[in-house]
């Protein structure tokens, strides 16, 4: 009972801090995508899909990143971890860095949105 109610307790200050911390988040997106592999919500990894990897919001939550080099703008869903590299704040599939018009790195902001 206890360690459901600390993981419960745990989850929900995650998801308050991640929410409350990415809404308006700033910094370096890469791009990654290892074909055939699996997300960490268990998903296959598709490149061509407007999807992300963030250290902490939720799997699911649907951001907006935009490339604060040329104004573009896209939204994509979390499912997945990373990344793991200092200064970096989002990993973006192929197709998102394409479509935001960049490849290998980019500066970023981060709103979380509704849908």
């Amino acid at each position: 009972m206890f360690l459901r109610a600390s993981a419960l307790l745990c989850g929900v200050l995650t998801m308050l801090a991640c929410v409350s911390a990415a809404s308006a988040q700033s910094g370096i997106a890469s791009v990654y995508a290892y074909k055939g592999g699996i997300t960490a919500n268990g998903e296959r990894v598709a490149p061509h899909k407007l999807t992300a990897a963030h250290r902490t919001l939720p799997f699911g939550s649907r951001v907006r990143v935009t490339n604060r080099r040329n104004g573009r703008s896209i939204v994509v869903r979390i499912n997945d971890r990373g990344p793991f590299i200092k200064g970096r704040v989002i990993d973006l599939t192929p197709a998102g860095a394409r479509a935001l018009g960049f490849s290998g790195l980019a500066p970023v902001t981060l709103q979380v949105t509704d849908g």
